[in-house]
């Protein structure tokens, strides 16, 4: 039975997605603010299979938990609910380490989907042992690094860093379209599934961590070079 901690302080919508998701047989942990949703996790180090969380909540506000589960090296997976419909507000989830997004109001039926989604990821990390997958298309190497979509890892070298699955469904949208320049309107549609014709510095400084990953010298990349005036290139093996 997975564990799912809702985050939430609208107590009608709280209630109604513990009755949703306990009918679908998920156990469920309500907490209303972000001070408890951290202590809950970090600090009493309940286990959950995924989170719920609103953005707008008293005290520390959804943006700021899953930036700090993040720091903490907490990699839960994590649904965030926001009633800030700009694709900027949603791109700063997504920095902060979010998996995936909801607008508000939402539809249920598409809410218990997504979590699914989220579960669905979990187990498969779960059930991965190998840290060097050998299934075609669940790993890609250049050079001494490896990235390993299944476990959201990047080895370089003797490092290994974890990724969160946005950082790892850029990194393959990009290595994909390898040897072509990706726009960052691209980029909107095909990993954040926006569609609006916007340009955020959130996906800029996407690209600057994942550099710090992967570049020797991330002031000077080789392998993920800014397109002036489109966009980004990958470049598995840079010439010299």
């Amino acid at each position: 039975m997975s564990q799912i901690l809702i985050v939430e302080d609208e107590t009608h919508i709280a209630e109604g997605l513990r009755f949703n998701l306990e009918a679908e047989g998920h156990g469920v942990k309500v907490v209303e603010n972000g001070e408890d949703a951290l202590r809950t996790l970090l600090q009493e180090k309940e286990p959950f299979d995924a989170v719920v969380l609103d953005v707008m909540l008293p005290g520390k506000d959804g943006f700021t938990v899953v930036r700090e589960l993040r720091q903490a090296q907490d990699y839960v997976p994590v649904l965030i609910l926001t009633a800030l419909g700009r694709p900027e507000d949603v791109l700063i989830g997504f920095e902060a380490g979010a998996d995936d997004y909801l607008p508000k109001p939402f539809n249920l039926d598409i809410l218990m989907a997504r979590v699914e989604s989220l579960l669905r990821r979990k187990k498969w990390l779960k059930e991965t042992s190998s840290t060097a997958p050998t299934v075609a298309g669940s790993s890609f190497r250049f050079g001494d690094k490896l990235v390993d979509f299944e476990q959201l890892r990047l080895h370089s070298g003797n490092r290994v860093f974890q990724l969160t699955l946005m950082e790892t469904d850029l990194l393959r949208f990009l290595i994909t379209n390898s040897g072509r320049p990706v726009s960052r309107k691209a980029i909107l549609e095909n990993v954040w599934n926006l569609h609006e014709d916007t340009d955020t510095r959130a996906i800029d400084n996407f690209i600057v961590r994942l550099r710090r990953y992967i570049e020797v010298d991330p002031a000077n990349p080789k392998h993920l070079l800014t397109v002036r005036g489109v966009g980004y290139e990958f470049v598995a093996e840079p010439e010299g």
